[in-house]
């Protein structure tokens, strides 16, 4: 811990700041405040921690001047939480639309809003800030805009309080979300990381499934799967997990570009898997008003499909391809499971807490606290000063990076739905699509891919549920299932090219072309890109109705993508030709498309299997014509 404290002075306060918000968190969880107190104490730490972690990259400049620049970024953050806490009673009493806007208000406000700009491009890119920009402008020239995207605009005034004064814009539900859920879940995510959890499924994944058939592959889906559980955040998975996984792969004969689209795909599925999904199921739960536990159970049959699929294509492309499985003695590399297999204590703890009924935030906060205890119960795993402290760093060194650009959303969700433009822009595609349903939801996916090039899962998501999820709902479609539609597809854009940002992580862990890593990520997502489909006509798929229809509806859900996940494998008992491959294929498809129970997804489903289960057959009574996938 002397170690890390010493680093730098710089460091040093930032863990600091680190202890005392942490300690702030916990405070809350017992002792709720007023939005507007505890939402500006919180944001404003997430600024001055990421003007610390973060320090200004511009090597054109004199060190003397980034310096200056990022103190005086601190010191703007700092005046701007004196601004909120002595304006307290002032901003919690007055009338929106009638009490006064003084002019320190709009000089406080502005400053919020380079703050956060300036916090976001340092956090995940320019994207996000142009996007931010865009709606910024769009606030105060709309009425310069021709059709339904034609408003009177705001004035500095209006826009200050819509964004800045109120408990509807930055200070909003992006920022709710921060405070009463983000912050406890990343607490968990490094606490456990750093006692070893995460090394502890990525070894239980090579000891379940390394000696299968293409087992690196699935060791790695596995792996990543599990960690992805805990971290929520595509890319940190794909570092954190990656490093380890495809090297793995490249051993067995996988090359680079596959390996890393398999870790890409693997680790944007993360955001999908409870009990931990990514940021943006936080918000979904804020947006519906719903307990997340009710969201996590509603995710679990459609990830396990997801994950499923991945399985069963990997398995069947290494028959067809010839990829090795991994030895027993390369194995038994990995460390015995046994003497850590205590480990798995608290996500356990935190699931069975959430199944019981306690709120999310407390779940997470008692097993994070089961970190510092579980290790503890063998020689082999006690942590040390060291872990805690690194614990202590990354946690709200990780939430500042998340914070900052999800509360810079907020900004979106204001204007939007302040200009009407949410709603107009619900009308506008419902006439296109001329109340289609099956065509209203393609361009909503499309839309949702389009926007989440780039951006972070959570702004793609927060702006799709603004802009696609009152059309859908106009369709007669239920809130959650238009909501998941919405959140499944801006996740796999983390994976869909041009601007693929998982993909891109990937492949600079592997040493691959992105290009290649980008379109074998975004090959392997189609096995599972219309599983959605699913959860809109058939509500048993998000865990909604009786135990018998939540059953027949995942039973169904994964024989649909087993259909669509041996079409893209290419294997039954022996390789498949792209015709046979584009039959099942299309079986597979319908099957996942068409309302459960209906005529048309029975006979696509009886054709799907009776095609493949032939094709095995025929395979096993004339082996002598089969190729042998060791060569």
């Amino acid at each position: 811990m002397r170690a890390l404290l010493t680093e730098s002075p710089v460091r040093a306060i930032a863990f600091a700041i680190g202890i005392v918000l942490i300690a702030f968190q916990v405070w809350l969880l017992f002792e709720p405040q007023q939005p507007l107190f505890e939402r500006p104490v919180h944001l404003s730490a997430m600024l001055v921690l990421l003007f610390l972690y973060k320090p200004l990259e511009a090597e054109a400049l004199p060190r003397a001047l980034r310096v200056a620049i990022d103190t005086l970024l601190i010191l703007g953050a700092i005046a701007v939480l004196g601004y909120y806490i002595t304006g307290f009673e002032r901003l919690t009493t007055r009338m929106e639309n009638v009490s006064p806007i003084f002019a320190t208000d709009i000089f406080f406000g502005a400053l919020l809003v380079f703050l956060l700009l300036e916090g976001s491009r340092r956090a995940v890119g320019m994207i996000l800030v142009w996007v931010l920009l865009a709606f910024i402008a769009y606030a105060f020239w709309g009425n310069v805009l021709p059709g339904w995207l034609n408003f009177r605009g705001f004035d500095v005034e209006a826009a200050t309080e819509i964004t800045t004064m109120t408990t509807a814009g930055v200070l909003g539900i992006t920022t709710s979300t921060s405070v009463s859920f983000v912050f406890y879940f990343i607490l968990f995510g490094a606490f456990y990381s750093a006692v070893g959890g995460g090394q502890l499924f990525i070894d239980l994944a090579i000891r379940a499934a390394g000696r299968a058939t293409g087992g690196t592959a699935k060791a790695a889906i596995i792996g990543s799967s599990l960690m992805g559980s805990i971290s929520g955040s595509a890319v940190a998975n794909v570092v954190s997990t990656g490093v380890f996984t495809i090297p793995l792969m490249k051993r067995t004969g996988l090359s680079a570009h596959r390996a890393a689209g398999i870790e890409a795909i693997a680790s944007t599925g993360g955001q999908l898997m409870p009990p931990i999904m990514g940021v943006a199921a936080f918000v979904m739960a804020e947006l519906l008003g719903m307990p997340y536990a009710q969201i996590a159970l509603a995710g679990l049959i459609p990830a396990v499909a997801f994950y499923l699929a991945l399985i069963l294509v990997v398995d069947l492309s290494a028959r067809r391809e010839g990829v090795r499985a991994l030895t027993a003695e390369e194995v038994s590399e990995t460390d015995a499971i046994g003497p850590r297999l205590h480990l798995i204590i608290p996500p356990i703890l935190l699931i069975g807490l959430l199944v019981n009924g306690f709120s999310a935030s407390y779940s997470a906060v008692i097993a994070a606290a089961a970190c510092l205890v579980v290790p503890f119960l063998r020689r082999a795993t006690r942590i040390g000063p060291k872990q805690v402290a690194e614990a202590l760093r990354d946690a709200p060194k990780q939430a500042a990076e998340v914070a900052v650009p999800i509360a810079a959303i907020g900004l979106i969700i204001a204007v939007a739905v302040q200009s009407n433009l949410a709603l107009k822009f619900a009308s506008s595609l419902l006439s296109l699509s001329e109340g289609s349903v099956y065509l209203s939801l393609m361009l909503a996916m499309v839309g949702c891919i389009v926007m989440g090039m780039g951006l972070p899962t959570v702004a793609a998501y927060i702006i799709g549920a603004v802009l696609f999820v009152p059309a859908i709902q106009d369709l007669g479609i239920a809130p959650l299932a238009a909501h998941f539609f919405i959140f499944y597809y801006c996740v796999l854009s983390m994976v869909t090219p041009p601007v693929a940002l998982a993909s891109f992580a990937a492949a600079a862990v592997g040493q691959a072309s992105t290009v290649k890593t980008s379109l074998s990520a975004f090959g392997l997502s189609l096995v599972a890109f219309f599983v959605p489909f699913a959860f809109v006509f058939d509500p048993g798929v998000l865990a909604q109705g009786s135990a018998a229809q939540i059953g027949f509806s995942a039973l169904s859900l994964l024989a649909s993508t087993a259909l669509w996940a041996v079409a893209f494998g290419g294997w039954a008992g022996r390789p498949l030709g792209w015709p046979m491959r584009c039959v099942i294929g299309a079986t597979g498809l319908v099957a996942v498309i068409a309302p459960s129970g209906s005529t048309l997804w029975l006979v696509a489903l009886i054709a799907g299997w009776a095609i493949t289960i032939g094709v095995a057959i025929l395979s096993r009574r004339s082996p002598e014509r089969l190729p042998n996938p060791a060569e």
